[in-house]
């Protein structure tokens, strides 16, 4: 019996993930900080899908410690699908942003991310079918003004992905890591990042999907061979690319 994980699954884009593939049958491991946002989920899910095996978790994973403990409590399941979905943002210039928050941050859309990926790549690297997918944005691509320093975390996520994902068809390995580049998406992002209480998209911002809407597109990533699931700064369509940093091979022998 194996399980798709998904962090940050306690709203937006996770919380949809997590409907769609156990509309697929899809056994879930959810992890995020709101214990009672999972209990909700969960109960959602299993209202629905009865016959799915569901485990939430609840850890803060900008602390390192919660981090490695988390990676530890899914060694007795198997897994086949890991989403690094969980993260933040901050909008602000940079000579008024909050230290602290942006330490956060830092930790949660960067430090985690990696620790997960990698260890999941330890583990997962020959399994047949298994795929690594982290959530990156739009401003992973392209430079944002007055949220220049999230922007460089999801440039971060997405060399790192695109990185690992030519590593990983270059050695034959069987695991497949891709990247979901979501621009601006109906979620508690915007409150979270603007730190208001209520955001209302509508009439806020010409262009956005719905969360669910992006859920369907990492589906879309998810059954295709591509790397790279992007939405297009001007049409707002999505599409499916191969790498688009550019590579330069081995610095070493």
């Amino acid at each position: 019996m194996s399980y798709t994980v998904i962090t940050g699954a306690s709203s937006g884009i996770g919380y949809e993930a997590a409907l769609a593939f156990a509309a697929r049958g899809k056994n879930l491991i959810l992890a995020a900080r709101r214990l009672e946002k999972l209990q909700e989920l969960k109960k959602e899910i299993l209202d629905q899908y009865p016959e799915i095996k569901v485990n939430i978790q609840s850890v803060d994973l900008t602390d390192m410690e919660q981090v490695y403990s988390f990676y530890e409590s899914l060694a007795e399941y198997e897994l086949d699908t890991f989403i690094n979905n969980a993260g933040f943002g901050h909008f602000g210039s940079i000579g008024e942003q909050d230290v602290s928050k942006i330490g956060d941050m830092l930790h949660l859309n960067i430090e985690a991310l990696t620790i997960l990926s990698t260890l999941f790549v330890r583990d997962y690297e020959q399994v047949e079918g298994a795929q690594l997918i982290n959530i990156s944005s739009r401003a992973g691509y392209t430079v944002v003004g007055n949220a220049v320093t999230y922007s460089a975390t999801k440039f971060y996520v997405s060399a790192f992905t695109e990185g690992l994902a030519l590593e990983l068809k270059e050695k034959g390995a069987n695991l497949q890591a891709k990247v979901l580049a979501p621009s601006a998406t109906e979620s508690e992002f915007a409150k979270r990042s603007l730190d208001v209480d209520q955001f209302e998209y509508e009439g806020n911002i010409k262009k956005y999907h719905t969360s669910k809407e992006m859920a369907g597109c990492l589906l879309e990533l998810y059954d295709h061979e591509k790397t790279v699931g992007i939405v297009d700064g001007k049409t707002f369509d999505f599409e499916l690319k191969d790498p688009i940093f550019s590579h330069a091979g081995p610095s070493m022998k």
